[in-house]
């Protein structure tokens, strides 16, 4: 009998009964009495005893508020253990006693209650402990030292978190997919900021990041897709993977602190209109600003070294791109389908442009590859249908399949001198191209590589080994304009200086002049064909300058 009191408090029925079956023994109605008073004020519970101390295992009561006490037959209640409250669909309140130091796995999980006074004593809440729980708002006072995973996960109704001063850590999943949830004050006490620690706070707008962080951990506020504003203060070191993942961010201002943004942090951010990075950053990870259409402009720092997959992927808007002269090479898919890009300079510490890379940039008018790329990916321009002219430096040794298929304004295309290999279709149905010039031997060639380019012509420089009419299906023809300074026509006539200029008949040229050759900025003159072979060329302004230097080039 007294050890099934020290397990079960009962209520007033069952107390009664107890008093009828004993009722014969006046003698033991005063030890009876003893035992039994402390159940008649508390609801049902089970328990575990341990060491001096109770850990509540169940809840059988009625529901509504419910109280547990500070101890029970002369022993501290300081424990609520796993799954004590679960289901518990008819509580609306509890009141924790001034002993208990942790509430269990799962013990209010998916229970009616609404609000829950924490006392002092508690340092612990475990995993899913009030997981799916209908509180509104969630007080973390001080002495609370960790938090467990999903402990408030799935709370609907919860509003308004403020997590006091003793965490250090929210490790991840706290508050995941509790939609309502609109404020949180983070104390100056944490550091780590853990997967999806926020994610899925549908209704979060306005989120300040304290001082003391130094991790925004992956997926942190995945899918937080109000959330409009972030502070993200000088201690945070890295921003985790899909960190704001389809997030309503409007601008965002990384701090000097921060060396790494994870893959996809700024994904989807279609509302993102301004971005800074800073000069600590030394990697853009995949997707980092995927489909951020609403971005204009960026400028990507020095620090920064290569430019991961999809970095800047359908970021629509994008009509202005400063790639840091650290960068050494551009990732697969970093800028396709920026329809609002019209011009883009790829620095000379490049050395690849990735498969993708510029495919679909529709607004593309002009691009300049800088002196160090030895390899264009496949479709890396493919569907620029702007793309006017392009010239690929005597680094290039191999051009990719379909890399600029389809480029239909595309009218001319110098070609560098240690190119090898041209993939399949590189050129497919540049329906506007009329001269390809190489600078080098005849490279090895995939099918098709011109093919629906009834215009072209391939033009190929004297010395240069491997020719032959037609090349790739398009005819082949020497490209060889000389000055002709020897003759009669070389020098001032009539107040006008001029030259001879004789080459292989009806080749195009542009005629191009500068009077600086240590910083040469060469003004075009004159673009032409050499009609039956040759073409005088008299410079009526050639008074106007102390010196001036004349070169031909391919148009």
């Amino acid at each position: 009998m007294i050890s099934t009191l020290r397990k079960t408090w009962f209520d007033a029925e069952t107390l009664s009964d107890k008093f009828l079956l004993f009722a014969g023994y006046s003698w033991l109605l005063p030890a009876l009495l003893l035992l039994a008073l402390p159940a008649v004020v508390n609801a049902q519970f089970t328990y575990l005893t341990n060491n001096g101390t109770i850990t509540i295992t169940g809840y059988t009561g009625p529901g509504g508020a419910v109280i547990i006490p500070d101890t029970t037959n002369g022993y501290p209640v300081t424990g609520i253990g796993t799954n004590a409250f679960y289901q518990c669909t008819t509580l609306t309140s509890v009141t924790i006693g001034n002993n208990v130091t942790s509430i269990g796995n799962w013990a209010f999980y998916n229970s009616s209650l609404i609000k829950v006074t924490l006392p002092n004593s508690v340092t612990n809440l475990e995993d899913h402990a009030f997981g799916y729980c209908n509180l509104t708002r969630v007080t973390i006072p001080g002495n609370v030292t960790s938090i467990g995973t999903n402990a408030f996960a799935y709370c609907g109704g919860l509003t308004n978190v403020i997590i006091g001063n003793g965490i250090t850590s929210i490790s991840g999943w706290e508050f995941e997919f509790c939609d309502s949830l609109t404020s949180v004050t983070i104390s100056n006490t944490v550091t780590n900021i853990g997967a999806y620690a926020f994610g899925y706070c549908s209704s979060l707008n306005i989120v300040t990041i304290p001082n003391s962080v130094t991790s925004i951990g992956d997926n942190a506020f995945y899918q937080c897709t109000s959330l409009t504003r972030v502070t993200i203060p000088d201690s945070v070191t890295r921003i985790g993977n899909w960190a704001f993942y389809y997030c309503s961010l409007t601008n965002v201002t990384i701090p000097n602190s921060v060396t790494s943004v994870g893959t996809g942090a700024f994904y989807y951010c279609a509302s993102l209109t301004s971005v800074t990075i800073p000069g600590s950053v030394t990697g853009l990870g995949d997707s980092a600003f995927y489909h951020c259409t609403g971005l204009t402009s960026v400028t990507i720092p020095d620090s920064v070294t290569n430019l991961g997959f999809s970095a800047f992927y359908l970021c629509t808007g994008l009509t202005n791109v400063t790639i840091g002269n650290g960068v050494t090479g551009i990732g697969v898919d970093a800028f396709a389908g920026c329809f609002g890009l019209t011009s883009i300079a790829i620095p000379n510490n490049v050395t690849s442009i990735g498969d993708y890379a510029f495919e679909s940039c529709t607004n593309l008018v002009s691009v300049t590859i800088g002196n160090n790329v030895t390899s264009i990916g496949i479709w890396a321009f493919s569907f620029c249908k702007s793309l006017t002219s392009v010239t690929i430096p005597d680094s290039v040794t191999n051009i990719g399949n379909f890399a600029f298929q389809w480029c239909y304004k595309l009218a001319s295309v110098t070609i560098g001198n240690s190119v090898t290999n041209i993939g399949n279709n590189a050129f497919y149905s540049d329906t506007n191209l009329t001269g390809v010039y190489f600078k080098g031997n005849a490279p090895g060639i995939g099918s098709t590589v011109f093919s629906g380019d009834t215009n072209a012509t391939v033009y190929y420089l004297p010395g240069k080994i491997g020719w032959s009419s037609p090349f790739a299906g398009r005819p082949a023809v020497l490209w060889n304009p000389l000055f002709q300074v020897s003759d009669s026509s070389f020098g001032v006539r009539t107040n006008r200086f001029g030259f001879n200029i004789t080459g292989t008949t009806n080749i195009p040229i542009m005629l191009e002049a500068c009077t600086n050759l240590a910083n040469p900025i060469w003004v075009p003159l004159q673009s032409c064909t050499l009609t039956n072979g040759s073409l005088y060329f008299s410079d009526p302004d050639w008074t106007n300058y102390p010196a001036r230097f004349y070169r031909i080039r391919s148009p």
